[in-house]
This record gives structure tokens, sequence and C-alpha cells, in this order.
């Protein structure tokens, strides 16, 4: 039997199926929601994602110079030391001069910033179980592989933005 050609009828929500036929459009919208859930999410423990990021980057890479740090996360220079303020003020980070080099700024991860950030992580897990509720465990997988395939070469070129 044959589909029917008629389409189903609009609602003042639907997409349009021309924009859902677009795989750009529905990472986009599907990002969209992610990043949202998320930053609410930490906002509950006044956090935001770039603290994460920074957190993250100082956990799996060590110790940074400051303009480093802000080079590696595409953060503005002047933003960066905001999310440092932030982080420092709640203990998460601790900033040093570097003694090989007084003009730069030595960024480190405390363990109080370490737990934070599994704690953090744990959040961003719930959210990613939220939103991949409707896939198996295999198709996570598999979403998740083909996105690295995709985000890889992309970070090579520009760096991981996150705004």
């Amino acid at each position: 039997m044959a589909p029917d050609p008629t389409p189903a009828p609009a609602t003042p929500t639907s997409t349009p199926p021309t924009l859902t036929a677009l795989t750009a459009y529905l990472l986009s919208r599907t990002g969209k929601a992610a990043r949202g859930r998320l930053a609410a999410r930490l906002a509950e423990e006044d956090l935001r994602l770039w603290h994460m990021a920074v957190l993250a980057a100082l956990a799996d890479f060590g110790p940074h110079a400051q303009r480093a740090l802000a080079e590696r996360l595409s953060i503005d220079p002047s933003d960066m030391v905001k999310v440092l303020d932030d982080l420092t003020a709640a203990g998460h980070v601790t900033r040093t001069r570097d003694p090989a080099d007084r003009r730069r700024v030595r960024v480190t991860a405390t363990p109080a910033g370490r737990a934070a950030l599994a704690a953090q992580v744990g959040r961003a897990q719930e959210v990613q179980a939220e939103l991949l509720a409707p896939l198996s465990p295999a198709e996570r997988a598999t979403l998740h592989a083909l996105l690295l395939r995709v985000f890889t070469p992309l970070t090579a070129r520009q760096g991981p933005p996150l705004d």
C-alpha cells in the first residue's frame, strides 16, 4: 500500500518539513535545547557552562597560563577574567604569577574545583540522559561517535566555541 500523499495537518507549533529535512537544522535546534537545559541545571548551583569548560580544561590538561586557557576555549580574554574571578571566589581555581615570567598568570584547579567539575559532569549526564531518552544505548553510542567525527575536524580548524 502506498503512503498517503496528503500532508499531516499543520498546528501552530508544527515545524516545517522543509526544515526538519535538514540535518543542520535538527542539530542546531537540538543543540539549542540541550544547551538551554544544561545551562538551567548548572544555574541551580550558580554555575555557567564557561565555568564547566574552564574546570574541564584544567582537569584534563593541567594548569594553564590565563591567556593560553582563553585561547584553548575560544573565550575573549576579558570574559575569561570574569569567569576566573567567579571560580576563584568559589575556591575552584587559584591564580598565581608564573615564576618563569611574572607577566603571566597561571591558573590551576583546586581539589574543590575538581569536585565541582565532577558534580557538573553529573548534572550534564542527567540532562543528556533526558534528551537522549528516545534512543537505545546502542543508538546513543552511534550518535556520539558520528557527532564526534563531525566535531573533531571543526574544532581542529577553529577551536571549540561554547557561546
